[in-house]
């Protein structure tokens, strides 16, 4: 393309929100008991991710316990009443100033998060970003199985879900704006322009040297 095009990607839990949302959603699906039984379900899996220190294999044992057999319409309208707490409680109002600022400026904005699908996409369309990249609990018809489909979106795997998402969408040589707070940001912080490793420290609305 031959426009100059910005493209912001945004983490979301810890850094456009104050906290974790995947356990909080996963406890209004099924309750303590519900997510008791997913992590006791399959024990040996289970403590064999742990020893292994594999998140994202004990991750999708967790996703995969709680929500499988479940409707995927009624998960979905708990996501909706799920989002909507989280964009009225639990968002760093600084990050999304910084958000703001960045579709004021025509720029392009996507989550890209290792955060849950049947909650994400209705907070993206809350926040008004162009889409969400993230992790898909699996489904079969209208009802989820086991697991995640796909990779956990965490770590290289962001790299490759917003590679994918510039691609199809034709855009090239998009400056990359990029947010994150933790370890699993590392690589989407690498690949961009303008990177921000976001801390307890308040995040400006408008980064220095750019216009409001």
């Amino acid at each position: 393309m031959t426009d100059q095009i910005d493209v912001a990607a945004f983490d979301v839990d810890g850094t456009l929100t104050v906290r974790d949302c995947v356990r909080p959603f996963l406890l209004r699906v099924a309750g303590w008991p519900g997510l008791s039984r997913a992590v006791l379900g399959q024990p040996l899996a289970a403590l064999g991710a742990a020893a292994r220190r594999d998140r994202d294999r004990l991750k999708e044992l967790i996703v995969g316990g709680v929500l499988r057999g479940r409707s995927v319409a009624h998960v979905d309208a708990i996501g909706e009443l799920f989002a909507e707490h989280v964009h009225d409680r639990w968002m760093r109002s600084d990050t999304v100033a910084r958000l703001r600022w960045h579709q004021r400026s025509g720029h392009r904005t996507v989550l890209v998060s290792a955060s849950l699908g049947p909650y994400l996409r209705p907070l993206g369309r809350r926040l008004g970003v162009e889409d969400v990249l993230c992790a898909e609990p699996q489904r079969a018809g209208g009802e989820f199985t086991s697991g995640l489909a796909g990779a956990n979106c965490r770590a290289g795997e962001k790299v490759r879900r917003l590679e994918a998402w510039l691609s199809e969408r034709r855009i090239d040589n998009a400056t990359l704006w990029a947010y994150g707070d933790s370890a699993g940001d590392r690589e989407l912080l690498a690949r961009a322009d303008h990177p921000l490793m976001v801390t307890r420290r308040p995040v400006s609305a408008v980064p220095s040297g750019f216009q409001p």
